[in-house]
């Protein structure tokens, strides 16, 4: 099932997810395989659960697009435990349509998360994976990508919003 991108504006998107404890349920399984359908619908690289209304620490990512099975990734309590180095680069958010800004983060990244079984893993991933460990686990912190730009553009951003609402042009 492909579950709608919830927009900028939506509590859920500003809220610190909720730690998953239970490994064994079939919903994880049945929740993940969803979330990255409704990535791939998207023409996403990275969904996080809160992205779908889902408060769950979850993240998928898949910086192939669908074309490299092997490179899809499941995070699930990701934590960012290293940052080396620096990029800046254009970043958008599937939640934020429409808009895309210029955004620096680490160049190297180091994420500690679990798998669907529930077992610990590190994972290390450069440029375009290391840009989408931070970005999709700052989901998971209630915190999205306007707030690594400044001040003026995220404003900026926030006015154009507050005019499609009123147009009733987002929702």
């Amino acid at each position: 099932m492909i579950h709608p991108i919830v927009k900028y504006g939506n509590p859920v998107l500003e809220t610190k997810a909720q730690t998953v404890t239970g490994f064994s349920a079939p919903e994880l399984h049945t929740l993940v395989e969803e979330m990255f359908q409704s990535m791939y619908a998207a023409k996403g690289v990275g969904l996080a659960a809160p992205q779908i209304g889902v408060s769950k620490r979850i993240t998928v990512i898949d910086t192939s697009n669908g074309q490299n099975p092997e490179e899809k990734i499941v995070l699930i309590n990701p934590e960012i435990i290293k940052r080396e180095g620096t990029q800046t680069g254009e970043e958008g958010c599937l939640s934020l349509p429409g808009f895309r800004e210029q955004v620096t983060r680490a160049k190297r990244a180091t994420v500690r998360a679990q798998n669907l079984k529930g077992e610990v893993f590190e994972m290390t991933g450069e440029d375009l994976l290391a840009r989408a460990f931070q970005h999709e686990t700052d989901h998971l912190n209630g915190i999205l990508y306007i707030s690594h730009v400044s001040v003026l553009k995220r404003d900026l951003i926030k006015r154009k919003i507050k005019k499609l609402i009123k147009a009733g042009e987002w929702g």
